[in-house]
């Protein structure tokens, strides 16, 4: 029993061991941090072209998606109601898009506020380029706080200033949305 316990042990510290170093060595290679994600290390080495899906709406980025069924923007407040959540597909204009990555795009609400639009797993990115394109978006609508932190990430993502950025000194309620897919209309 003694030696199947340790036995049981040492395979366990060694199977440990390598998964921990490969991260390590993935990030020297890669003159990345180690504390970055397998999420985000995976969608990094994807996104020296976002993969799209062409159709003959436009492209798609993550799961498919296409126009019928959706929502214009303006009707997002009766879509989500009350709710703190709500599962919805959405159509409208990308209003900026992260500059480093792709990694995430704003749409306007319809009080003039935007919604920013993350995408599910960090699995996909779309084009620098998609602001002023007309987007289809499916998943899901939230209301949540955004800490002062994350606004001044985004803040430098989108291209501000750094006097902009500095500006940012109070969380802040907004509707976001997490992205299962995005069509970027033609």
């Amino acid at each position: 029993m003694k030696r199947t316990l340790l036995a049981l042990t040492a395979a366990t510290a060694l199977f440990s061991a390598c998964q921990q170093q490969q991260p390590a060595d993935t990030a020297a290679a890669d003159n990345k941090p180690a504390t970055e994600s397998a999420a985000e290390a995976e969608a990094e080495a994807n996104s020296a072209g976002p993969q799209a899906k062409t159709t003959a709406a436009g492209k798609v980025y993550g799961a498919e998606v296409t126009e019928d069924g959706a929502q214009p923007m303006s009707a997002l407040p009766v879509v989500l109601g009350q709710q703190d959540s709500a599962r919805v597909k959405l159509i409208g204009e990308a209003t900026d898009v992260c500059q480093a990555k792709g990694c995430w795009m704003t749409l306007q609400t319809a009080d003039g506020k935007p919604m920013r639009v993350r995408f599910k797993d960090y699995a996909f990115f779309v084009p620098k380029d998609s602001k002023g394109k007309t987007v289809v978006v499916d998943g899901w609508a939230h209301r949540e706080e955004i800490s002062v932190a994350d606004q001044q990430h985004y803040a430098k993502d989108a291209g501000k200033s750094d006097k902009e950025v500095a500006a940012i000194t109070k969380p802040q309620q907004q509707l976001t949305f997490m992205a299962d897919g995005v069509l970027i209309k033609n």
